[in-house]
């Protein structure tokens, strides 16, 4: 338990080091602690002086005021998206996407927090995680796809027969709408 809160301090430390040195009052980066009871705990990073892993874990404020995380963390996620960060994160992708199946047909593809992925067609179980600001999806069927922003602001879902990589050509190309009512 010790090696693996020093691994996530020390990785949080090294991610912290990597922003910008001069942020603006106007930047809006966010910590997200994510707890094993599936709890999310935000912070504003231009807010906090340190996080401090010792039992129990304590956030710093550059106020002096000390917040205790009293329950297990399963990990930590910084939102860049209000320090210029020119890629979507994470949270970018999770919710529920109206895609096409290539044949002119619509389906639902869901992104969840905890890496689930399911879909409203065929075999419905898979997982994603976040490679390069791309939301990349393997289903228990050997399909894969990617979802992801394009040039335009818009953004398309790519679909990759069993056998295929994700650097090949994709089996077919379709627009991807995010159908939550939440800014992405």
């Amino acid at each position: 338990m010790r090696v693996l809160i020093k691994t996530i301090a020390l990785s949080t430390l090294l991610l912290l080091m990597s922003f910008p040195a001069t942020l603006s009052a106007d930047d809006h980066g966010s910590l997200v602690i994510v707890f094993k009871d599936g709890r999310r705990q935000t912070f504003a990073m231009n807010q906090i002086t340190s996080i401090d892993f010792k039992a129990p874990a304590v956030v710093v404020y550059k106020d002096g005021r000390r917040e205790k995380i009293m329950a297990e963390i399963v990990r930590i996620e910084f939102d860049t998206s209000g320090l210029g960060a020119t890629m979507p994160t994470r949270a970018h992708y999770i919710g529920k996407w109206e895609v096409g199946d290539g044949n002119g047909h619509t389906f639902f593809i869901t992104l969840d927090d905890d890496g689930v992925a399911r879909k409203t067609i065929g075999v419905p179980h898979g997982t994603w995680t976040l490679v390069d600001g791309e939301a990349r999806i393997a289903w228990d069927d050997g399909w894969h796809d990617v979802i992801l922003k394009v040039a335009s602001g818009k953004h398309e879902k790519r679909a990759f027969e069993p056998g295929k990589s994700f650097e090949e050509a994709p089996s077919n190309v379709t627009e991807a709408r995010n159908t939550q009512s939440k800014p992405i």
